[in-house]
């Protein structure tokens, strides 16, 4: 099940790590956010030259791959800080207390190593294409109208590694819920029923979030 989910907060070391995550976490959603509205007006320029005056953008299918890292990548963060990725509630949501932390601290230690291994290999991935010596600092470039692959590259490990920043955080607060038995622990996602999630969404599109 996916869906928003509450985050707590109070004035402890974790809440204030994870309300600091949370502001570099926004600034990469909208960065995601406005590469998305720009393929938009990419887009529209694109059909209107080919419409209008035979002339399509050049490179178009250049630039969506180049901003493909861009919306795939840079808001993964913060929709796991949110509790917004796809998840499977059939067993953990029959859980309560240590048990259901404990099993929503394995599983975020799994997720956390798969994401290492993927920052590894997408660091590794983006190290073939930079090179300083070659033009445009690019040892590749895309087909069309050669633009230099590397930025778009980099994007993966850059938003991965704020996962595995967001994901230690969370390992954080659900081991400490399992060792002092809280029912209520900052900054993790808490599972909201549909009654709790409607209201909220309620309040945000009433600006009272």
């Amino acid at each position: 099940m996916a869906g928003s989910s509450a985050v707590l907060e109070d004035g402890s070391l974790l809440s204030r790590l994870d309300r600091g995550l949370l502001r570099v976490e926004r600034v990469f959603a909208l960065v995601s956010g406005l590469a998305v509205f720009s393929l938009m007006f990419l887009a529209a320029y694109s059909v209107t030259g080919r419409k209008f005056f035979a002339s399509p953008m050049p490179g178009y299918v250049d630039w969506i791959e180049a901003a493909m890292p861009l919306i795939a990548f840079m808001g993964v963060s913060y929709t796991q800080r949110s509790g917004g990725h796809v998840r499977m509630d059939i067993l953990i949501g029959k859980l309560r207390g240590r048990a259901l932390w404990a099993a929503e601290t394995l599983s975020v230690v799994l997720i956390l190593l798969l994401m290492i291994a993927l920052v590894w290999g997408s660091w590794a991935h983006f190290q073939r294409s930079f090179d300083f010596a070659a033009p445009l600092w690019s040892r590749d470039s895309s087909i069309d109208i050669g633009l230099p692959i590397w930025p778009a590259k980099l994007m993966a490990p850059l938003a991965f590694s704020v996962l595995c920043l967001r994901l230690v955080l969370q390992i954080w607060g659900y081991g400490r819920a399992l060792v002092l038995g809280l029912d209520n622990p900052v900054a993790v996602p808490m599972v909201q029923d549909a009654a709790a999630q409607a209201m909220a969404e309620a309040e945000h599109l009433d600006g009272r979030d």
